[in-house]
């Protein structure tokens, strides 16, 4: 390459100035020295038709990438090159695994040749300006002395100074070789010393940023049987500079800590619940899919070519006739009420247990519901965040606002029974304006602390130290009333 002339447009090498300046006078240093040629020869390292290339993709932007390929050695110290290394890799965790090989010293070069990086990297240099007489199609050539790039390309053309304009005219700029440390290619130099001379096996590791998947999953219900059908897509991300061709790929479910990171600890004095979640029942049930630690392995069937700067999804769950359950949900902060009724919460409900159920674990991602309407079109209903899923586990998901379900809840009276003692009664009013009954779970948030249901016009479940449920029944166009008394101490 260090031998080639290369010739670019002025186009492509300006963003840079609008005018052109000439000035006289000696401006700038008359030197013509060349970038220094490399001081040693490296040793391309080939990939070889029966070995490949294998990627393990994180769901927290990381991946592990080991690279197998041949390389020639010559005995003694060398230098190889492994080009087509991730853009974003960590120096820090490269290993090169072969027979009788040791790592004496490696550099990334990840300066990418561009036509901005070329021109740049020639400032103190001569480079050729060779310009085209539009009228005659005359080509001229001169010497030109690159004085800086700075927002502007500014030359020395004899004893005068230019600043290069890209103005449509025909002009272009010929360099006689390219920089020792611009690549074409993010490129991972490895100085190494070896026992024997020959072709020898290695495997190159590291890790890298830029490469990360998520699960993406499509839910359709089915009214009539209370039934969906689920697909479940991993959509790949590239973002890393390379592309990794032909990679056998593996995807973890799960989010490796690393240095610097920490663990999430428990509740504080002043801890605050979290935000509905969708899982409403924690699996028990294991299955035959592959682990590695505490996390899942989904392994793609196929090897596959992650291009740089691509987005990819590849099918891994398609499961027909899940039983599930269509329902409604409020919850109600403590002490809440309401001037008018509030919508209650669209909820669908199913397992994924290996007994009526999708029979998986479930990576993290997003599940979108779609039903079909009178037409049999699907269309969507909503959209839930789910976390990862161990099998056995049942979801409830929430997909928008009820129209005709509401719940009205109005604290009626607030009494105080002694010096830390209140009581507080409550009316929950509850209204369908659907043509079918509906059940709403009901629930009451804040119960903190010594808090007890003392009265209830229907008996409660508490599901936590926070929370009481009802399952309340509300008829075809109409409605149903709820009231309950709490003793709360503090």
């Amino acid at each position: 390459m260090s031998t080639r002339t290369l010739t670019l447009t002025i186009g492509s090498l300006l963003a840079l100035a609008s005018t052109t300046l000439a000035v006289s006078g000696n401006a700038g240093a008359n030197t013509t020295a060349a970038p220094p040629a490399a001081t040693s020869t490296p040793s391309a390292a080939a990939k070889s038709p029966d070995q490949s290339l294998s990627v393990t993709i994180y769901a927290g932007d990381l991946a592990l990438v080991q690279d197998h390929r041949t390389v020639n050695l010559t005995g003694g110290r060398q230098r190889l090159e492994f080009e087509n290394v991730s853009a974003e890799i960590r120096p820090e965790t490269v290993s090169l695994a072969a027979h009788d090989l040791t790592i004496v010293e490696q550099n990334f070069d990840f300066d990418l040749l561009t036509p901005a990086k070329l021109m740049e990297k020639a400032v103190g240099h001569e480079v050729t300006l060779v310009r085209t007489n539009p009228g005659t199609g005359t080509e001229s050539r001169e010497k030109a002395l690159v004085l800086a790039t700075n927002s502007g390309v500014v030359l020395k053309i004899g004893d005068k100074i230019e600043v290069l304009r890209d103005d449509g005219l025909p002009a272009r700029v010929i360099f006689d070789k390219v920089p020792d440390n611009l690549r074409a290619h993010p490129t991972l130099s490895v100085t190494v010393n070896g026992a024997h001379s020959g072709s020898v096996p290695v495997t190159l590791s590291y890790l890298t940023p830029g490469l990360g998947w998520r699960a993406d999953y499509v839910a359709l219900f089915d009214e009539a049987t209370s039934k969906i059908d689920v697909q479940g897509w991993v959509t790949l991300t590239n973002s890393s500079g390379t592309t990794y061709t032909d990679a056998q790929t593996l995807l973890v479910a799960g989010s490796p800590v690393g240095a610097g990171e920490t663990t999430r600890g428990g509740r504080g004095p002043f801890w605050n619940p979290p935000p509905r979640g969708t899982l409403q029942k924690a699996g028990t049930e294991s299955g035959s899919r592959g682990r590695l630690g505490d996390f899942y392995l989904y392994p793609l069937a196929e090897r596959t070519t992650i291009a740089n700067q691509q987005t990819k999804q590849v099918n891994f769950l398609d499961v027909h006739g899940v039983p599930a359950e269509h329902g409604y949900e409020f919850r109600n902060g403590w002490m809440a009420s309401a001037n008018e009724p509030q919508s209650a919460q669209t909820t669908y409900r199913f397992s994924n247990s290996s007994h009526a159920g999708i029979g998986d674990q479930l990576p993290a991602g997003v599940l979108r519901f779609y039903m079909r309407d009178k037409k049999g079109d699907p269309q969507f209903i909503g959209e839930s965040q789910i976390g990862h899923t161990p099998m056995g586990s049942v979801l409830s998901l929430e997909t928008g606002d009820a129209f005709d379900v509401k719940v009205k809840p109005t604290v009626n009276n607030r009494a105080k029974l002694g010096k830390y003692r209140w009581q507080t009664d409550m009316t929950y009013e509850l209204t369908n304006a659907s043509p079918k009954a509906v059940t709403v779970d009901l629930l009451q948030q804040g119960l903190w602390g010594d808090t007890k249901v003392i009265s209830e016009s229907q008996k409660s479940e508490r599901r936590s130290a926070d929370e009481a449920a009802w399952k309340v029944e509300v008829p075809a166009n109409g409605s149903a009333k709820v009231t309950a008394s709490f003793d709360t101490q503090f």
